[in-house]
């Protein structure tokens, strides 16, 4: 068996039976990466190791890809009704560091095997390798292999059965309880005749109609004539003003601006709403103002739906796959531009190796600097702090220079899963060599204390989302789900409903306990 001991084979084999043992099911359920986590773990106990070096690098690529699809979402939902699911994110981390904690002191176990416990028990990876990175103990991966089964099978038991234990009719619970995914109302189109003096024989730009939030002005009404509605389009008294937008700020525009009349939707050329859903490649982070939509199609965007947020629209936002516009224009028009925003060509990848380049160089480089924090004394982000902390960035801008960060999801899906599997490859190895003495050590207290990390912040993100937020209970277990980072846990709620609800509050919650989990990984260390 000597030849496995050659880098290369040794890798190679890991790799091949892990996903191997990670493809095997039962009852629906499987380990997915973490089957290579386990089998380079048995390897390193037999004293085969994989070099640090695809450690770190595989390292660097997973959590660069996690940034980079995390990025476009993250900053925006702390600017809106997200920010509900990132405080139930955020409470379901602290309240599982906070257990940590007090099982680390109840049974003795080390630093780097607490937050290892913990890491398994929300089974993230991000975490564990934030771990790795503040303990240099290979202890942490120890304990992520013994509390991951747990943290998968639980969330999926607890979801299957909550329902039932509550006796709630999931689909009229949903019906009953207005949550904050949504708005409660959809715009309305509605013609207004302009009766106000100040308005006559002035442009739309020069009226500042913008204040009036939701209101899109689609079209100008003139006798007979229909006429486009842009910026320098003149007003005049007797217009009639087609408006898009909300019933509140539609009732305040026609106040200051006329009277509401019958829409005649024979001189409105047949407007009509439509919502398009973005699927070309082509479309992909480019924004409203590089289209322009209005000036060559005659069509106006008035709403934005992303992760089942609804915003006004911003011209300068780009474009990504899933977003859904609300469109304003007469059929024939619709159709066109549904045509452009619709898949034309499947592109497998378009990876930019500069930019994949400069943003790891940029992330290792920030990840080495020392930061002071008071009465904690000296931490640094390391090799998986630094490059997640300048891929959110840069994901959230798109482009930086000549940095760009617009890979397609197949792209980033590719960066992302080789990267997990070098990382838990090397992980493994380093882990496998001591799991033996570790588990002879501490016995049945391993399991039980990787359980109650499971499953006392289950119970608690469950009564916050529940209770504290009044989400109904598809939310409220969508939301349980990212918070624990548990895409089992989503299956099993998908399987209770047919409806998107639970992806979107699993989507929104997400993002925001994949980066607290991996900062507070790195706290922890001070505090066992």
């Amino acid at each position: 068996m000597e030849y496995i001991k050659e880098p290369l084979i040794l890798l190679f084999v890991i790799l091949f039976l892990g996903s191997a043992l990670g493809q095997a099911k039962v009852k629906g359920l499987s380990l997915g990466s973490s089957g290579v986590l386990l089998v380079a773990m048995i390897f390193g106990h037999f004293d085969y190791q994989v070099s640090p070096i695809v450690q770190h690098l595989g390292l660097s690529l997973f959590i660069v890809a996690v940034g980079l699809q995390a990025g476009p979402r993250f900053f925006r939902m702390m600017r809106s009704s997200g920010i509900i699911f990132g405080l139930i994110g955020l409470s379901i981390v602290l309240i599982a560091a906070l257990t940590t904690i007090i099982i680390a002191k109840l049974f003795g176990f080390s630093t780097a095997l607490s937050i290892g416990l913990m890491t398994g028990a929300l089974t993230s990876t991000p975490g564990l390798a934030a771990a790795l990175q503040a303990t240099n103990d290979p202890l942490a991966s120890v304990g992520y292999g013994i509390a991951y089964p747990f943290g998968v099978v639980a969330v999926v038991l607890f979801v299957q059965l909550l329902p039932r234990i509550l006796r709630v009719d999931v689909v009229k619970d949903l019906e009953k309880v207005q949550g904050p995914l949504r708005n409660a109302e959809s715009p309305k189109v509605v013609t207004i005749q302009v009766t106000e003096e100040w308005i006559h024989k002035r442009t739309l730009s020069e009226l500042g109609f913008g204040r009036y939030r939701s209101v899109v002005i689609s079209r100008v009404i003139r006798g007979d004539r229909n006429i486009i509605a842009l910026k320098d389009t003149v007003i005049l008294k007797g217009d009639r003003l087609v408006a898009v937008g909300m019933q509140n700020d539609l009732d305040e525009f026609c106040h200051d601006v006329g009277k509401e009349v019958e829409t005649n939707f024979k001189n409105a050329d047949h407007i009509q709403l439509r919502k398009v859903v973005v699927d070309s490649e082509e479309m992909l982070g480019k924004n409203l103002k590089e289209l322009s939509l209005r000036s060559l199609y005659g069509v106006t965007v008035t709403r934005i739906e992303r992760s089942g947020f609804e915003f006004n629209q911003n011209p300068n936002w780009p474009m990504e796959r899933g977003d859904v516009l609300t469109l304003v224009s007469s059929e024939d028009r619709l159709d066109e531009v549904e045509a452009l925003f619709s898949r034309k060509r499947l592109t497998v990848t378009n990876v930019h190796i500069f930019s994949l380049s400069l943003i790891l160089l940029l992330g290792i480089a920030l990840g080495m600097i020392p930061i002071y924090l008071p009465g904690l004394g000296t931490i640094t982000f390391g090799v998986a702090g630094g490059p997640l902390f300048i891929a959110l960035i840069i994901g959230h801008f798109g482009k930086i220079g000549p940095i760009k960060a617009r890979f397609f999801q197949p792209s980033n899906q590719v960066i992302r899963d080789i990267g997990l599997v070098l990382f838990l490859a090397g992980a493994g190895t380093t882990a496998g060599s001591g799991i033996v003495e570790v588990v002879q050590e501490n016995g049945i207290s391993l399991i039980f204390g990787g359980a109650i990390i499971t499953i006392v912040p289950i119970i608690a993100g469950f009564l916050i989302a529940r209770k504290l937020f009044r989400l109904s209970v598809v939310h409220s277990l969508g939301a349980l789900c990212g918070g624990l980072t548990s895409t089992p846990g989503l299956g099993a709620v998908n399987q209770l409903i047919d409806t998107e609800d639970p992806a979107i509050a699993y989507a929104a919650a997400y993002p925001f306990a994949l980066i607290f989990v991996a900062i507070i990984s790195q706290l922890l260390i001070f505090f066992i």
